[in-house]
């Protein structure tokens, strides 16, 4: 199946930017896509830690809200990175959910080319994502929209002992212009 194929969204859908009233709402999106994701353990974010993140005075990433008849069903959580090779921007997505009685109707398809949309109308070169690899029905899903993965490269991740044991490892300071 293709994107073309999919069912197109529903009327009564509408996506929009969240606003710092919707932190709660954010919040419940993260833990659903963690228990989906079998890492509930992990969410440690609390609606302070989101509000001084999402919406402070240097937010370090935006979120779109999918609402159906006023009633939030999903959410894409994004930000910009960067491309040397480009030397131009790109959105890279953080968090896609969708509330399982919400899939399939075309929730997602909708969340996921209003980030297209924001990526080209932004100028930026890439539009970008990380997938689990058993995420079948994630993966079939991407793969119907065109996106191709990038099996070549291998993400890593330092957090906790080993970020801090690496931070400490050069001492001297880092100069500002």
């Amino acid at each position: 199946m293709t994107w073309q194929d999919m069912p197109s969204a529903p009327s009564d859908l509408t996506i929009r930017y969240a606003t710092s009233r919707d932190v709660p709402t954010i919040l419940h999106f993260i833990r659903a896509l963690a228990h989906y994701e079998k890492l509930d353990g992990e969410v440690v974010a609390d609606e302070a830690a989101l509000h001084a993140t999402l919406f402070g005075a240097r937010p370090a990433a935006e979120v779109l809200l999918a609402e159906l008849a006023g009633k939030p069903v999903g959410f894409a959580l994004f930000f910009a990175t960067y491309s040397t090779f480009l030397a131009r921007s790109g959105l890279y997505l953080e968090d896609l959910f969708v509330e399982p009685e919400a899939r399939g109707g075309g929730v997602g398809v909708a969340l996921m080319s209003a980030l297209a949309r924001i990526t080209v109308e932004r100028g930026w070169g890439r539009f970008e994502w990380s997938v689990l690899d058993w995420n079948k029905p994630s993966i079939e899903f991407y793969a119907s929209l065109g996106a191709v993965p990038q099996r070549s490269w291998i993400i890593n991740r330092m957090v906790n002992a080993p970020l801090e044991a690496l931070a400490k490892r050069w001492p001297g300071a880092i100069a500002t212009p």
